[in-house]
């Protein structure tokens, strides 16, 4: 392998790295950190299934599928629910969860720290305002400055994150302390781990970006499907590691963080306290300063990315007037704060993930049954189910004697897996509709 092919390996997986990383990924591993105490380490392997290793099997399977959009790729099931899915991920990664978060994150790491509580909520009202306004301004008239702004913000909270995992090395907080009830053992810890990296929205966000990854290995003189699907990889395990590496130690922080600042509600606080604790004011300050820029990046890439595409897809309004309705939503959702937003995004990513993972098993496996749309069909339905009973649950709703039934007789059901296997028998029967019924022509591009 030639230098210029490692450069380009490098190259690719730094841009996976900026792309999946956000400012808003650091309070999940710290909040984890906090509840799973002793046993952090079991708890970050699981977060890394999802919140690493998810993210990157998405983006290699479109490449090696050779999808251009989430839409085509889920459409394989049915042009309805490719539609269907593909509206879900863009509202949960835009002004539904993903926008509001970065103006809460931006808010409770950047400016709450130096407030006092009698003007907490008053400043977020002012912060949010201010904050999505901007948002709009830059996102309306996109600039190269915000590029080139954010391709300085990355590296700068990268080192900004270091010298704080150095100095919590050399200086500990703390020692850490028992796990809580969902944290008590390995196994649990682990289960939950992988929970708590939904809340990343990098495997679903992960799939929006793919195009743009794939045309950048392309670029690069790729052709063939194998030699798309390898370069991601190689490029891939670059990212990986960088994101494992963080979220290794921020979880080792907020275990260890508990002694000196208390349990917080979220990870925001976690992260602005104990940088504060690790050096003083000054790099509180510094923190906030990069937190807040990169979360404003975040905010006018996912503003102009849920714009550009509702515009194609409805049309009726200009691109201006999207970044307004969008903007306009996600600040109304960020004023009922961090806390409301992360738990109220729960049940739908307990929904919107096991489609997720099973639509990246069939793009995978895809030739071994010939890209028929019936074991996409039988697959997606049987975990679209399940999936959203998991929501549903999560939500609170009571379902009376049939969840009871599922926590009774399916497996793994009281882990909140019970999709998996549901997804199996819905893949075993599409694979035995293939085989027993005579091929047909359909509603999508693929017999069935």
């Amino acid at each position: 392998m030639d230098t210029t092919n490692n450069k380009r390996y490098v190259a690719i997986g730094l841009m996976l790295f900026a792309i999946l990383f956000g400012a808003g990924n650091l309070i999940f591993p710290a909040s984890m950190g906090q509840a799973a105490g002793e046993n952090y380490w079991w708890a970050f392997i699981g977060f890394c299934i999802t919140g690493v290793g998810l993210p990157l099997l998405a983006i290699m399977a479109m490449g090696y599928a050779g999808c251009n959009d989430l839409q085509e790729a889920a459409g394989r099931a049915h042009p309805i629910y490719g539609l269907f899915y593909t509206v879900v991920v863009y509202m949960s990664i835009g002004p539904c969860f993903a926008i509001p978060r970065t103006g809460t994150v931006a808010y409770e790491i950047g400016i709450r720290p130096f407030l006092s509580d009698g003007i907490a909520e008053t400043g977020l009202w002012v912060f949010l305002v201010l904050f999505f306004v901007v948002s709009y301004w830059l996102a309306a008239s996109p600039q190269k400055l915000v590029d080139r702004v954010g391709k300085l913000l990355t590296p700068a909270l990268v080192l900004t994150l270091v010298a704080l995992i150095a100095k919590s090395i050399v200086t500990p907080l703390g020692e850490v302390q028992v796990a809580q009830a969902a944290y008590a053992d390995g196994l649990t810890a682990t289960v939950q781990g992988v929970l708590d990296g939904y809340n990343t929205l990098d495997a679903i966000a992960a799939f929006v970006f793919a195009t743009l990854v794939t045309n950048f290995v392309k670029e690069g003189g790729a052709k063939t499907t194998s030699e798309i699907a390898s370069q991601v990889y190689k490029s891939g395990i670059i990212a990986v590691s960088l994101l494992a590496v963080i979220y290794f130690f921020i979880a080792k922080i907020g275990a260890e963080s508990v002694v000196l600042i208390g349990m917080q509600e979220t990870g925001a606080p976690v992260l602005a306290k104990s940088a504060m604790a690790l050096f003083g004011n000054l790099g509180a300050v510094l923190l906030s300063f990069i937190v807040l820029l990169a979360c404003l990046t975040t905010s006018i890439g996912l503003i102009t990315c849920c714009s550009a595409y509702f515009m194609r897809l409805v049309g009726r309004l200009t691109y201006k007037q999207y970044c307004l309705l969008f903007t306009v939503v996600s600040f109304l959702i960020g004023m009922f704060g961090l806390k409301t937003i992360i738990v109220s995004t729960i049940p739908v990513l307990m929904f919107v993930y096991p489609l997720c993972v099973i639509l990246i098993v069939l793009l995978f496996t895809d030739k071994l049954f010939g890209g028929r749309q019936c074991v996409y069909a039988w697959t997606t339905a049987f975990t679209f189910v399940m999936a959203a009973v998991s929501g549903l649950e999560t939500a609170g709703v009571n379902l009376g004697a049939v969840g009871e039934m599922i926590k009774a007789y399916v497996p793994l059901a009281s882990y909140g897996l019970a999709w998996i296997p549901f997804a199996v028998v819905g893949y075993v029967v599409g694979l035995v509709w293939k085989v027993t019924v005579p091929t047909t022509k359909c509603c999508c591009t693929k017999a069935c």
